[in-house]
């Protein structure tokens, strides 16, 4: 194969990756900020103050688009280890899958995130307590995106 194509798809992968991982950051936190302007709505109806909390609730399924911008700048860091190893080239479909699979699971994380930060963002606007639990919650479904991100590297090793 064609070293500048094996180079192409290779950041290819690095592109769904952050392209996926964004998507589902965008499923996120979409889906926690309707939550939280129902939240909002909850605590003005009811004359208590809207928790500031509930914003980073909202924001916490950004984090995996981050996640994605690490993992295109690693894959590009493999892409271009092929202009002095063209061995390197050869690995461009485990490279493109990780991409995209990992794209994928990191992306899912942020939906699902989005969808418990929905929950956090209503319980806390209801109750005021539980804060440490949502928190410790949320950051239980960033651990999968933590553990795709530094740990599909691996393959490459």
């Amino acid at each position: 194969m064609d070293a500048s194509l094996a180079t192409a798809l290779i950041k290819l992968g690095g592109a769904a990756a952050f392209s996926l991982a964004a998507l589902g950051s965008a499923l996120g936190t979409g889906t926690a900020g309707m939550a939280g302007i129902g939240a909002w709505k909850k605590c003005y109806a009811q004359g208590k103050p809207a928790p500031f909390i509930l914003l980073v609730f909202i924001g916490a399924p950004l984090s995996q688009t981050i996640y994605g911008l690490l993992m295109l700048i690693n894959f590009n860091k493999i892409a271009a280890q092929i202009a002095t190893n063209p061995e390197v080239a050869a690995i461009w479909p485990a490279v493109l899958g990780a991409g995209i699979f990992g794209g994928i699971a990191v992306g899912v994380s942020a939906w699902y995130q989005g969808g418990v930060s929905a929950s956090a963002n209503d319980s806390i606007a209801e109750t005021g307590q539980g804060l440490t639990n949502c928190i410790i919650s949320i950051g239980i479904v960033e651990t999968v995106a933590l553990f795709v991100t530094f740990l599909i590297g691996m393959a490459f090793k």
